[in-house]
Order: C-alpha cells, then sequence, then structure tokens
C-alpha cells in the first residue's frame, strides 16, 4: 500500500516535491494557504525572475551549487514533460547571461572553468547596454530562464492529472511540541491525516515550525520588480552588482530585484520602484520615458549563506522540511525535491544530505 505524504506549501517547491513522490508512488495532499499558481500578493514562486543560475555562483558555497546546478540540469527535461503532458509551455529559454562589471573577474572565470561553464571576455556596448563600470563584461551563453507563471500552471495541471489532492485556501496551525506527527490540525479545526509530512512553506515555514525547530533561520525577504514593454528588445539577461534585467519570449522586460527586511510586508513602494527604474534606464536608456506596465513584489525565505534546510526532523518522527532556498528555490528545487522524496522513501539520497541538516 503506498504511503500517504502531506505537503505544506503549494509553491514551486512543494509542487516539484510532489512529482517526485508522485513518480515514486506516494499518494500526496498539498496544503496551500492561498491558492497554487495564482498571483497571490506576497508568494515567490510566481513573483520570481526565473535565471536558472545562481548569479554569482563563485560567491556560494559548494554545497549551494551542488543544488543549483542540478537544477539547472533538469529543466529541460521538466518544462519538456510539462508540455508534453500538460500542453502547458513553461517558456524554458536559453537567453544567455551578460555580467556588467564590477564584479571579480579572476574568480568568475576560475569557476567557470572548474565548472565547465561556457564564458567568454565581451565588450559590454557590443549588446546593445551600457555598462556605467568599464566595458569588460563576460558573456555566459547557456545560462536559461523560465517563466514562473507559466511553469506554476503546468505544476498544477500536472498534479491534477496525477491525482495530487489540493487542499487550498487552507491554513495550518502552527504544529506543537510532539515526538510523532501523524495528523496536523488546520485554521479552521479540521485534522488531516497523513504517514509522513513535509513543510515546504518558504517564507512562513519558521512560524509553522518555531516550537519544534525553534533554530530554523528563515526569516521573509520582500523583492520588488517592475515590467516593461520596450519597443527594443533585449535578447539576454543582463546583471549588474546585484541589479537585473530578464527579457521575456512575448516581448516584455523585468526589471528588478530588491532585497528588503521589512518582514511579511508585500507591498510595493514608490521609493523602490524608482529606483529600480533608474538602474534599469542607466542599462538600458531606451527605457526612458516608458510606462510601467506592472510593479509587483514577493517574499523571500531569507536564510544564511541562502542555505535551504532539506532534512528529516532529528526529533519528531515522520516530519521533514524542504524550506529555506532564499533567492533559488527555483533554481533548486529540483535537486531539493529529489533529495527530500528519497529520504521520505527511504532511498539512497543522490547527494549527501548532511550539509542541509536542520540547525539544532
Amino acid at each position: 500500500m503506498s504511503q500517504h505524504v502531506l505537503i505544506a506549501g503549494g509553491g514551486i517547491v512543494g509542487c516539484l516535491t510532489a512529482m517526485e513522490l508522485v513518480s515514486r508512488g506516494c499518494q500526496v495532499t498539498i496544503v496551500e494557504r492561498n491558492q497554487i499558481a495564482s498571483q497571490t500578493s506576497g508568494e515567490s514562486s510566481w513573483a520570481g525572475a526565473g535565471i536558472v543560475f545562481p548569479l554569482l555562483p563563485w560567491l556560494y558555497s559548494d554545497h549551494v551549487n551542488v543544488l543549483t546546478s542540478y537544477g539547472a540540469e533538469s529543466y529541460g527535461a521538466i518544462c519538456q514533460r510539462l508540455l508534453d503532458e500538460t500542453g502547458i509551455d513553461p517558456q524554458l529559454i536559453t537567453s544567455g547571461f551578460l555580467l556588467l562589471p564590477e564584479f571579480d573577474r579572476a574568480a568568475a572565470l576560475a569557476w567557470c572553468g572548474k565548472n565547465q561553464l561556457p564564458v567568454q571576455p565581451v565588450r559590454a556596448s557590443a549588446f546593445g547596454v551600457q555598462s556605467l563600470s568599464g566595458e569588460d563584461a563576460l558573456w555566459l551563453p547557456t545560462v536559461s530562464q523560465v517563466r514562473p507563471p507559466c511553469l506554476m500552471h503546468a505544476l498544477r495541471a500536472w498534479l491534477e492529472q496525477n491525482n495530487v489532492r489540493l487542499l487550498e485556501h487552507t491554513a495550518l496551525e502552527p504544529l506543537g511540541e510532539t515526538a510523532s506527527l501523524r495528523e496536523w490540525r488546520t485554521t479552521s479545526g479540521k485534522v488531516l491525516q497523513a504517514d509522513k509530512f513535509i513543510v515546504t512553506s518558504g517564507a512562513w515555514s519558521f512560524d509553522l515550525l518555531k516550537q519544534v525547530a525553534s533554530k530554523l533561520r528563515i526569516k521573509p525577504m520582500r523583492g520588488q520588480i517592475v515590467l516593461y514593454k520596450p519597443e527594443r528588445q533585449l535578447e539576454q539577461v543582463v546583471y549588474r552588482e546585484g541589479f537585473y534585467l530578464v527579457p521575456r519570449r512575448d516581448g516584455y522586460l523585468l526589471a528588478g530585484s530588491t532585497l528588503e527586511d521589512v518582514g511579511f510586508d508585500p507591498s510595493t513602494t514608490p521609493n523602490v520602484r524608482e529606483e529600480i527604474c533608474a538602474k534599469a534606464e542607466a542599462i538600458m536608456p531606451d527605457l526612458k520615458g516608458l510606462p510601467i506596465i506592472k510593479h509587483w513584489s514577493g517574499l523571500r525565505p531569507g536564510t544564511p549563506e541562502n542555505m535551504p534546510v532539506i532534512a528529516q526532523h532529528p526529533e519528531v518522527e515522520n516530519l521533514y522540511l524542504n524550506t529555506g532556498h532564499f533567492r533559488y528555490g527555483l533554481t533548486m528545487g529540483p535537486a531539493s525535491a529529489r533529495l527530500v522524496a528519497a529520504m521520505v522513501c527511504g532511498e539512497t539520497p543522490w547527494t549527501n544530505p548532511a550539509p542541509f541538516a536542520l540547525p539544532q
């Protein structure tokens, strides 16, 4: 008889985890406090830019890069499967990544060489953008991007087709101290039973688990993005000192994003909008005077060194965590989903899970 797994959180990480469990024959329920694949204020899964790359990987630990590299290699097959089986295109495209100065050039070239990632020294102006800190840019032609709302819609359709139970607009009570978990109560008083439970609730994970995981270091970090529709579209992602421009297939252009420690406040602010526009226009002067099509924000699950927790709880039987991916939930998602699914199903993990243990 297949085991029943309840997943708390229906974002990209939760949905990918459900896919892995379904492929192993599990019965899966996802509990989501809002609606899966909806553009709900604060949700990071639809709000992100969708760059399938950890921006500047030489700044992160090998543990982070093991997950991001696996994810980047996985999305081709995932997106093709979703398109074939649901008819919804997640819009994965290899747009490349133009890195403008200033950055640690030696570290960047060394990392790309070590990890066999193609890289070419180029002049920034050759790509139709303006560099404020010199022309010595780097071009990473194999970096891809996916469109998060399209990916979420495809994931939702796949889950429905594969009989995953979606309990939406359902909030869970914070978990009380317990040694064994067989049921979890919702805020409306309903009792949900399962054999095993996985928390994939992103920025909201600590609130659910603070009584059983007091040292879980996750807090919301707001990121704001604005949307343009320029006459001349970029062909590649452009990154400069923490800021990026991301072109979409339909001619829209994302500009962002910020890192704001403001708690669970998903609002957008006029001053940040002005800052984003100024940075975007400095790179691409064509944007000056263009209307802003949309301005939104998402709350990322901030963690030290961008390290997620992917682990079985050391004390609460049948409780697992797959959360705290900070800026790279989409990029790390396939890797962490496969890792936690292996733990739940008693398989040998594909990589050493020890670095991702719950802090004690």
